[in-house]
């Protein structure tokens, strides 16, 4: 059938069901935008593609549904390279449409051109440049079933004078990949290590939320052996909160029950994750990762299997699957022994887990540091993170997605919300990027405009995004709410500074001058502040309510005092030690 390279493409994507694209128009590739709305396909140009990535990001994670990233060549591109990373370490299968510079100018150092296959070779799981202009439609098709394959972002590459040339071409069917349940002998051992466990744990990843039916296999495991169930880090959505044997996220501020019911664990149950670092460092003064349990480690990708932790069994699957498998072999009185006990131990330690976490008002300082009195005592009247995250969970929706951003105040609260279903949780991920709440809660709306949603950022980080706020105040997008915690500092490293640097806060404040509330009303959104725990609920109450009723963006700056959480990096950071010394006086003075 004759048709040109953007038909072809276009169709592809329809074949595909990829409804919405996320960037900033540009030339490299308006034959094939020019096409979105007569195919059904949402354009969403945002303010800058970093922040567009990001809501692909965020609405392929809370729908399970694919979108597509594209831009302009050369800088537009370059724009996506973090949140391209975002995506690959959160496991978001997404398509990165990249045009390059014209096919005769390649190589010439023109406007616009830089080597996009290069940028992108170890931020995505598949990538592959369009060589022929008659190829597009297989290519595109592989690079999509390339994505769903590895659950990451995959990279189709083309020069941008192919897209009007007209071809003689079929359009190819989805390439579709059964996944796997696990190697047999694998699962077998897996079963009978769990059959003689005393005091088995299951520690849920992404991979579990992935997967299609995981949480509900992992529940059904975790019931018929009694074992608590453990979250990895940032992924509180991979087990219903209110469940009996839920215990809670590993890692940074997470959650001391879990940490105290996996170091007592004899066999281990790693259910579909990587085991990332951050999910075993220590916690609360705790090593918890119980050395010497048996551990079973299940993840769709060989290459991440036994790489962070030693492993008694490996197993390459399918969460779901795998966890069905282990279930139809183990025996008939698989956890019954010491079954009681189990059922009240979990009880007991969640139960004093959770008054102690409901009575933790203010943050500690360091032997030596005084950084939190200080900030305490320089207002007395101002909410501490810790106060403003037990208001929001009063005042949250049990069914909201919610996104959370990198940094000291949201990370205070990774301890804090659970939910009933997952793709609920969008957090930032191990990349770690600035930026991340509110483009991803963005996303999140537009992929499910029925649920109310709500992003979290510090108000360091949210400075990196704040551009989208002159966005999604257009008729199209649809309405989000947005807290901003509000305390005029880059937390995460001024802790660090108390600690190691003796209070020397270098690039750590920021302008107090600024009002992101005022931002916010001059974009034609709604912008209130919040002073105290009853202003901060009965603000956040109103803003979902004006979101899903009245089709309001609110944003609303939470004011807090400068109160500091634990380092992120106390394993990778140490007082420095002064041997040469530097002075001011040997600085040379460049001459102009």
């Amino acid at each position: 059938m004759k048709m040109t390279v953007e038909e072809a493409f276009v169709k592809v994507l329809q074949r595909h069901g990829i409804e919405d694209a996320f960037g900033i128009i540009g030339s490299a590739f308006m034959p094939i935008s020019d096409l979105f709305p007569k195919a059904g396909i949402n354009f969403w140009d945002c303010a800058h593609e970093g922040s567009g990535g990001m809501m692909a990001d965020g609405y392929t994670r809370a729908s399970g549904k694919m979108s597509m990233m594209i831009a302009q060549n050369g800088p537009g591109i370059t724009n996506f390279v973090t949140a391209v990373k975002t995506a690959y370490w959160n496991h978001t299968p997404l398509l990165l449409v990249t045009p390059q510079a014209a096919n005769k100018t390649i190589g010439q150092g023109g406007f616009q051109e830089v080597e996009q296959m290069a940028l992108f070779r170890d931020m995505v799981a598949y990538q592959e440049e369009v060589r022929d202009p008659s190829r597009v439609a297989e290519v595109l098709t592989r690079v999509i079933s390339k994505a769903w394959q590895a659950s990451a972002p995959a990279q189709i590459n083309m020069p941008r004078d192919y897209w009007t040339q007209v071809i003689d071409i079929e359009i190819p069917e989805p390439i579709n990949f059964e996944r796997s349940s696990g190697g047999e002998q694998s699962v077998a051992e897996a079963a009978a290590l769990l059959d003689s466990a005393k005091n088995p744990v299951i520690l849920n990843g992404a991979g579990v939320v992935l997967s299609d039916g995981g949480i509900a296999a992992s529940m059904e495991l975790a019931e018929r052996l009694e074992a608590p169930v453990c979250v990895g880090y940032q992924h509180n959505d991979a087990f219903p909160g209110g469940h009996p044997l839920f215990a809670g996220p590993l890692g940074y501020n997470g959650s001391k029950a879990a940490m105290e019911l996996i170091r007592d664990a004899d066999v281990v149950l790693c259910l579909g994750t990587r085991l990332n670092p951050f999910s075993t460092l220590p916690g609360y003064g705790m090593e918890y990762w119980p050395a010497n349990a048996k551990i079973i480690q299940v993840d769709i990708n060989p290459d991440r299997i036994g790489l962070t932790k030693k492993i008694s069994v490996g197993i390459v699957g399918d969460a779901a699957k795998v966890a069905r498998g282990i279930l139809s072999q183990l025996s008939e009185t698989a956890g019954d022994e010491g079954r009681a006990e189990r059922r009240s131990r979990i009880s007991e330690t969640k139960s004093k887990w959770q008054q102690q976490l409901s009575s933790m008002d203010h943050e500690d300082d360091d032997p030596g540091t005084s950084w939190n009195e200080r900030a305490r005592a320089d207002k007395p009247d101002w909410m501490s993170p810790r106060m403003a995250w037990r208001a929001i969970q009063s005042a949250l929706p049990r069914d909201a997605i919610i996104s959370s951003d990198i940094g000291n105040n949201c990370a205070i609260g990774n301890a804090y919300p659970s939910f009933d279903e997952p793709r609920k949780y969008l957090a930032p991920g191990l990349f770690g990027p600035c930026g991340y709440g509110l483009p991803a809660v963005i996303g999140a709306k537009i992929a499910c405009p029925d649920v109310p949603v709500v992003g979290f950022a510090g108000d360091g980080a949210f400075g990196i995004a704040v551009t989208e706020l002159t966005a999604i105040g257009r008729p199209e997008w649809p309405a989000i709410t947005m807290v901003v915690f509000r305390n005029y500092q880059w937390g995460a490293e001024k802790r660090n500074s108390t600690l190691w640097y003796d209070d020397n806060f270098v690039g750590t404040e920021l302008d107090d001058g600024v009002s992101y509330a005022g931002i916010a009303q001059a974009c034609g959104l709604q912008g209130v502040q919040a002073r105290t725990m009853d202003e901060l609920r009965a603000a956040l109450d109103k803003a979902v309510k004006d979101q899903m009723k009245e089709g309001k963006t609110t944003l609303i700056e939470a004011l807090i005092n400068q109160e500091l959480g634990e380092p992120f990096r106390r394993d990778a950071m140490k007082k420095p030690v002064e041997v040469a010394g530097i002075d001011a006086a040997d600085m040379k003075r460049q001459k102009v």
